[in-house]
């Protein structure tokens, strides 16, 4: 299977831009017969934590962008700034065909810091196009753990609108998901041929594992049952240990 690769800005607000996303599957004989020989199995927070990023190639982006968001004329230059308020950091945001871009700038330094996308999900339907985002982040070395993208993901939910995971994570984004489920109501989905099942607030391991099966953080002022009726969210009974 192949791994949802985030989508650009169809304006291009990224055009042009090295990403870096290492190859999740090179040689598909080769990974059957490593899961023919050994099983492994996740951990209970784990949702398929695979991702791999190349500092070298992040930083590259990361300064191509920092340069469009200086130069004169070009559609990254003098975004809006967005109440973001963490002492020494500008946070701006970019709408575009659905899509929203923040970029976290480092004043003092005059560095940024790192960008949060909240992409459409082509495996939904329009009913929860409507409702669901699914962010990607990419900080600094610099600047990660450091709760920025925390920050950038709080502001979406607090206006009320929701999350739903890609089919992959990298580590630190399934750490924040958890931490963020202290505080937004987190439950599991499961996506197939455009439709969502709701799965409850706990699966089991299998469940967990599978590409179909998605988390969503549900947004200020709504609840899981509330925001299952706006995307069409039918229940499911799901596996648990």
């Amino acid at each position: 299977m192949i791994a949802h690769v985030p989508s650009l800005d169809r304006v291009g607000l990224l055009a042009g831009l090295p990403l870096a996303f290492t190859p999740l599957i090179r040689n598909a004989s080769t990974v059957l017969l490593r899961q023919s020989t050994v099983r492994r199995r996740p951990r209970p927070t784990e949702l398929r934590i695979d991702v791999q990023r190349d500092p070298a190639n992040l930083q590259a982006e990361l300064d191509a962008i920092e340069r469009r968001l200086h130069r004169k004329g070009d559609a990254l230059n003098g975004l809006p700034t967005l109440d973001i308020r963490r002492p020494g950091f500008v946070f701006r945001h970019r709408e575009a065909d659905g899509e929203h871009y923040v970029y976290v700038e480092d004043a003092p330094r005059g560095r940024l810091a790192g960008y949060t996308v909240f992409n459409r999900l082509v495996e939904v339907d329009r009913r929860a196009d409507r409702h669901l985002r699914a962010p990607h982040s990419r900080y600094a070395p610099d600047y990660q753990r450091c709760g920025l993208a925390t920050a950038v993901y709080d502001w979406w939910l607090a206006a009320g609108r929701s999350l739903i995971t890609g089919a992959r994570q990298s580590p630190a984004a399934n750490a924040l998901w958890h931490s963020l489920a202290k505080r937004h109501e987190l439950f599991y989905v499961r996506l197939e041929d455009k439709r969502l099942r709701c799965l409850g607030e706990e699966v089991d391991e299998v469940t967990r594992g599978d590409l179909h099966t998605r988390m969503i953080l549900v947004g200020s002022g709504l609840d899981r049952t509330g925001l299952a009726a706006l995307i069409g969210c039918q229940q499911e009974v799901a596996r648990l240990q």
